[in-house]
């Protein structure tokens, strides 16, 4: 830290009791000076002939006939003023970043100026200030902070702006030229204080980080610091991402309880207005702040109120990189009014938030790139929606736990990323899984609509294998998922086309995923909506065990080199056959416990209606036709 000593006698200053100072000489004192509380015995000559201030003071007092002056407005209090005192006296004074800026106030206000005498206070600080404090990281920050306690002298002696000039500056100045020992917050590393064990004796040189400067600035009032990182902005030399990171920083030390969603303080006030005003000082450009802390600021401005201007920004920011959010962020607490655990409103507004401007993003694209290929999947428009889909698809899964949770916000949050591409559709498979879990009650009806949102064509084979098994999905997804197993596994080994199935199952398929939607079926809707029975389960485990071990068996098989091909084709459509096994085990049972019905929808041509003998003994003349193909 930089200091200046001013003056040769020594510090002659007594003091009696709290509130009385004096100075110790032969010479009495001659005029009495109060300072707020502080009473000053002190003598007339040298004061006067450093002060134009106190030489009015004084000769009001004479005029009055009185020895007391009474200041109570001086900055800096009853500190400042012996500081200046002091000087008048030629006894020692020492200077620092601390009590410079007070001095200089104090000296101001007493006119202690270069007309006065040659070589006065107010030089002699200007020339310490300039030549020393504003040269200094360190001191330039201490001395910013003492400011605030000294406005509005401190503002308009321009000791305001020519700290935050000097920070600004040597915050944007390359890091090459930056002196480690700026960074005054940073712990040492071992080889910088000899501990470190395989430390040879020679001292390398550091490479500076791009934001040493980020921690030091944190110490930084929230009125100071905003003030300072607009100059730096203004200065122009410094990344929008160093000033997100900058602000990060700040937020995660002056907001507590930031990471975990707790505002916890009585001073609601102040903690609302430092929110706003980071919230003002996030860079607009896409990507310079984390989402994370973008969605902490959201947290905190909803718990503390914030105004809706700032609410309204950063939904809109954030909802321009929600690809890059994290689900532990996303889960944001519901007003205490309302029953649900999470607020799935504000996640539904950053979805929407997302399209809106994805849209905006393609409409703009040059024309010259319409057909460019693009290289790296974080720059196109689908890698982004794949990443919304996993989050939000986690984010359902989370929300499910809650027992309160209304169907039609899971369904309304669940249908707005429904188009997007996905390679897989296990984690809404996860979700709605969840949800049945923690919602038994739900009718049949909303566990189909449930269901919608979920492609059985693209679960993975351990998503297949637990739904195939799952008592809490209705029996048609069941035969759904068993369907398109068996076709992926019988077309990637015979390479031929999928197997025809009856028109009872094909009923149950989605529209257009397997032959004609129009089909016979032995079941009603409300059958095969219903969830399956533990015995259905039982004798589906059963079969896909058998089905397993077959499988087994035509794979080693088919990756036989010597095999012929009509072996390899034989052994592909002895899965088919399995498969088939499976499909009329669970028919029989259906039908033996009496749940076989007449049929609401028309045959398909050609097709008639299979009786349960039928079923058990042969696969259906379609699936055999198929096979034998």
């Amino acid at each position: 830290m930089k200091f200046m000593k001013l003056g040769s006698k020594p510090d002659s200053f007594q003091t009696e009791g709290d509130n009385i100072r004096y100075v110790a000489s032969e010479l009495a004192t001659d005029v009495v000076i109060n300072v707020g509380d502080v009473k000053f015995y002190l003598h007339k000559f040298p004061l006067l002939s450093k002060s134009a201030r106190l030489q009015k003071l004084v000769a009001t007092t004479i005029d009055d006939n009185s020895d007391e002056i009474y200041i109570q407005d001086i900055p800096g209090g009853p500190a400042a003023f012996e500081i200046c005192t002091k000087f008048c006296y030629g006894m020692v004074v020492t200077l620092n970043a601390y009590n410079v800026v007070a001095a200089r106030c104090a000296a101001e206000y007493l006119e202690m100026y270069e007309t006065v005498e040659k070589g006065n206070l107010i030089y002699k600080i200007e020339v310490f200030l300039n030549s020393s404090i504003f040269r200094s990281w360190k001191d330039s920050i201490i001395v910013l902070q003492t400011t605030r306690c000294l406005l509005p002298w401190s503002e308009e002696l321009k000791v305001v702006s020519h700290c935050l000039d000097s920070i600004a500056s040597r915050a944007s100045i390359d890091t090459s030229m930056v002196e480690w020992s700026y960074t005054y917050n940073r712990k040492k590393l071992p080889s910088e204080n000899g501990k470190d064990p395989n430390w040879n004796g020679v001292r390398k040189p550091l490479m500076v980080p791009s934001d040493w400067w980020v921690e030091d600035l944190c110490e930084l009032h929230i009125d100071l610091y905003k003030r300072v990182i607009v100059t730096i902005k203004t200065k122009g030399r410094v990344s929008s991402n160093l000033i997100g990171e900058a602000l990060n920083a700040y937020a995660m030390r002056r907001l507590p309880g930031l990471n975990k969603g707790v505002i916890q303080s009585s001073d609601i006030m102040k903690y609302r207005s430092l929110a706003e005003t980071m919230i003002w000082l996030l860079p607009s450009e896409k990507g310079s702040v984390p989402c994370g802390l973008m969605l902490k600021l959201l947290r905190a401005a909803i718990l503390l109120e914030c105004g809706e201007l700032e609410r309204k920004d950063l939904l809109r920011r954030i909802g321009q990189q929600l690809d890059t959010a994290s689900l532990a962020d996303l889960l944001i607490q519901a007003p205490a009014e309302e029953t649900c655990i999470y607020d799935v409103d504000i996640v539904q507004t950053l979805v929407e938030e997302f399209m809106r401007h994805e849209q905006s993003a393609q409409s703009f694209l040059p024309m010259e790139n319409e057909f460019q290929e693009v290289r790296d999947p974080k720059f196109s428009s689908d890698a982004s929606k794949i990443l919304v889909a996993k989050l939000i698809d986690g984010y359902l899964a989370e929300i499910s736990r809650d027992p309160n949770l209304p169907l039609s916000k899971f369904l309304g949050l669940a249908e707005m990323v429904s188009r997007f591409p996905r390679s897989t559709h296990d984690g809404i498979y996860r979700a709605i899984d969840m949800y049945l879990k923690e919602h038994p009650g739900i009718s049949k009806s909303e566990r189909k609509k449930l269901c919608r949102l979920m492609d059985c064509r693209k679960l993975s084979a351990e998503a297949c294998m637990h739904a195939v098994q799952n008592e809490r999905l209705p029996m048609r997804v069941v035969v759904q998922v068993l369907f398109f197993e068996q076709m992926r596994t019988t077309t990637s080994a015979s390479g031929n086309s999928t197997a025809e199935l009856p028109g009872s199952i094909r009923a149950l398929l989605p529209a257009g995923s397997h032959g004609s939607s129009r089909s016979t079926t032995t079941n009603t809707e409300d059958d095969w909506d219903a969830v399956a029975t533990a015995e259905d389960i039982k004798a589906l485990k059963g079969e896909l065990a058998t089905l397993q071990l077959e499988r087994r068996g035509s794979n080693a098989s088919l990756n036989d080199g010597t095999k012929t091909d009509p072996e390899k084709t034989s052994a592909a459509k002895l899965k088919g056959l399995a498969m088939s096994k499976v499909f009329s085990r669970l028919w029989s049972n259906k039908e033996r416990n009496g749940e076989s019905s007449s049929s609401d929808t028309s045959e398909s041509p050609g097709s008639g209606s299979v009786t349960a003998d039928q079923t058990k003994s042969t696969p259906p003349r379609s699936w055999r036709h198929s096979v034998s193909n």
